[in-house]
């Protein structure tokens, strides 16, 4: 007995007790009533054994698990939770220091696998999530953002031949714009998507004065978030950095509740491996993400010591289609002396900013947030009210919200930065039952519009003068109207309504919202909230305008740039398919054909003639450059069950 109090760490006056079940499993230790409480050892009849701080039946504290399958936890517990700061040392050799929530790995914390990969960085629900270093052990790094478990967002890849990849990704693949620095010093500054160059860009081989960093991805819009993210990665490494405590995820409670294991002890013998299971399922993963980058390393390599040249004053102008090359011009960047005295005087730096860097200061920068207050206003109000058929009362001239938000707030309304403003929301019950059509979440809906990252103003050379802005992930298109075309919008309201409950597959664009806003100074400004068709990973290549006419619809050459949208006559290729793909295409244009022209004939019943149809057309990758993207089957699996969800 005194072995056993040294062994419990438990003091000479407090008495402990052993209770014995009948399927064999055992609790040494002190008790409260029925349930243990304070220091105790419980051993399943699998092996398995925990020994540490209990309350009232569940296991809270400081404590240590070892499972019958050689995993080892040592850290904190709460309500029978891995729940805290602790050390996983899996059956593998895998080892994980850090936070945890729920049983899952959940804030910052450091886990080196089986296969001596590390990852160092943030977790979310037992995946890496957030800013992170990853270094694999053939000597790739890469640091940046992650999201459910796979490279996501910005971030820098340095492969250990000396290539640099600085710039943003999507699962595992480079995906938007970024800087490639070649080993031998060479540049190339352009546009990627799922992994395939693809877009315009520059080439700037070894020796030859190219655009600072800095400046190119100031011109993104991200340096500074950027800079933030790495030297907050980089924080990682230091021994001052504490690991904080993490939120939210699943419950491992039912088995480590001990009123659980006397009512049924089997409960938590059945999980005692799957939480080492759980340790090693993201190595799985890292050896996918380890593999993708280096297969394509070699290729991309070449392709820049082939761009080098003597001369260090020439630099290539590309344009890739889904990783072929289109186009290349070779240009001389060695300036003349004029052009030299001038740029000392006029430095002038292109930079894509947003609605809030355009106009910060301005109307329109209160526009925005106001726009935002008042859509997570009405959404709000609106979205508890019970489910019900829309009435003629709700497409009427009452059927409005309307409030006032003042600067300071109100009893209705909270404070905000914009200025006083007035707020009309047309129709809200009609809406919100369109966005049920839709299959749209209201809270999706919300955090979209309404998010921090604010919206993006679209370049647009439509006749209407309207302005188009685009939400953070461009799922939305908020375009501004003139009056009459808001009187025409509601009149046809109903008999839309109608249409799309008759017709879900229907082509018209969907519209989720119509809202104005009264400025200081009377200024009215209105809106229309709409789906954007071309929300899509793929990269549109080409976006056409098709009115089903010839008359004018040309684009003028020299004026069609990379965004351009073209129109009917410009349409000029020929589609060369199997027989299999026309059989099946030949079905799903019927059903297409047949939807058109239902759209149509109620375009027409509404009066409406000045419409179109919107194409995007995706070129996809050759085969020979998409075989060098797609892991083989087996990894694919691999991959896929390192980001499941299995439960400890």
């Amino acid at each position: 007995m005194v072995l056993l109090r040294h062994l419990l760490d438990i003091e000479d006056s407090e008495s402990i007790d052993k209770k014995a079940l009948s399927n064999g499993e055992v609790y040494i230790g002190i008790f409260k009533g029925t349930l243990p409480h304070g220091k105790g050892k419980y051993i399943w009849c699998d092996g398995t054994v925990y020994k540490g701080d209990w309350e009232e039946g569940k296991m809270t504290g400081k404590g240590q698990i070892l499972w019958s399958s050689g995993a080892k936890y040592e850290g904190d517990f709460s309500g029978g939770y891995l729940h805290g700061i602790g050390t996983l040392i899996g059956h593998d050799g895998s080892e994980y220091r850090g936070a945890w929530r729920m049983n899952a790995r959940h804030g910052l914390g450091r886990k080196q696998y089986s296969n001596l990969d590390v990852y160092e960085g943030s977790w979310k629900e037992g995946m890496r999530e957030g800013c992170g270093k990853y270094s694999w052990n053939n000597g790739n790094t890469y640091m940046g953002n992650w999201k459910g478990g796979k490279i996501c967002g910005r971030g820098v890849m340095k492969w250990e031949n000396g290539d640099l990849f600085d710039g943003f990704w999507i699962n595992g693949l480079r995906h938007g714009s970024g800087v490639y620095r070649f080993a031998d010093g060479g540049y190339y500054f352009g546009m990627w998507s799922m992994g395939l160059k693809d877009g315009k860009g520059t080439f700037y081989s070894a020796g030859t004065k190219h655009p600072s960093l800095r400046r190119w991805c100031s011109s993104l819009g991200c340096y500074e978030s950027g800079r933030n993210l790495l030297s907050h990665s980089s924080s990682l490494n230091s021994e001052k950095t504490r690991v904080l405590i993490p939120n939210d995820m699943r419950s491992l409670s039912e088995r480590m509740s001990i009123n659980g294991i006397f009512k049924d002890s089997g409960r938590f013998s059945l999980g005692t491996v799957s939480l080492d299971e759980n340790s090693s399922r993201c190595s799985l993963g890292s050896e996918f993400i380890c593999r993708e980058p280096s297969c394509m390393l070699s290729q991309t390599s070449d392709e820049g010591q082939r761009g080098v040249q003597d001369n260090c004053t020439v630099v290539y102008e590309r344009e890739y289609m889904q990783g072929v090359l289109k186009n290349e011009k070779v240009k001389n960047t060695e300036p003349s002396r004029k052009t030299k005295q001038r740029n000392k005087f006029d430095v002038k730096v292109t930079k894509r900013k947003s609605y809030v860097d355009i106009f910060q200061g301005h109307w329109s920068y209160y526009l925005m947030l106001s726009l935002q207050l008042g859509i997570r206003y009405t959404v709000g109000k609106i979205t508890p009210v019970p489910m019900r058929g829309a009435r003629d009362s709700d497409f009427g001239d009452r059927a409005r919200i309307r409030m006032y938000f003042p600067r300071k707030g109100s009893q209705f309304t909270p404070p905000h930065y914009s200025i006083d403003f007035y707020w009309k929301d047309y129709c809200p019950m009609v809406f919100r039952n369109l966005r049920e059509m839709f299959k749209l979440d209201a809270a999706e809906y919300m955090m979209s519009i309404c998010g921090d990252d604010g919206l993006t103003e679209l370049p647009s050379s439509g006749k209407s003068g309207s302005i188009f802005f685009l939400s953070h992930d461009d799922r939305f298109v908020i375009k501004t109207l003139k009056k009459f075309e808001l009187k025409t919008l509601l009149k046809m309201l109903p008999e839309y309504y109608d249409h799309v409950g008759k017709h879900e597959n229907t082509l018209i664009t969907k519209i989720f919202g119509v809202h104005r806003i009264t400025l200081r100074g009377g200024k009215k400004v209105r809106f229309v909230v709409m789906g954007n068709m071309f929300c899509t990973e793929l990269r549109i290549h080409d976006r056409y305008d098709l009115k089903g006419s010839t008359q004018g619809r040309y684009t003028d050459k020299d004026k069609v740039g990379e965004n351009t949208t073209l129109k009917d006559l410009d349409l000029a290729y020929e589609f060369h398919m199997d027989k299999l793909l026309r059989e099946s295409l030949f079905k799903n244009t019927f059903l297409l054909c047949r939807q058109l022209s239902l759209d149509c004939s109620f375009l027409e019943s509404q009066q409406i003639i000045d419409y179109s149809l919107l194409l995007g057309i995706h070129f996809r990758a050759p085969e020979q450059l998409r075989a060098i993207l797609e892991p083989p089957a087996t990894m694919l699996n691999h991959a896929t069950l390192a980001t499941s969800d299995v439960s400890p």
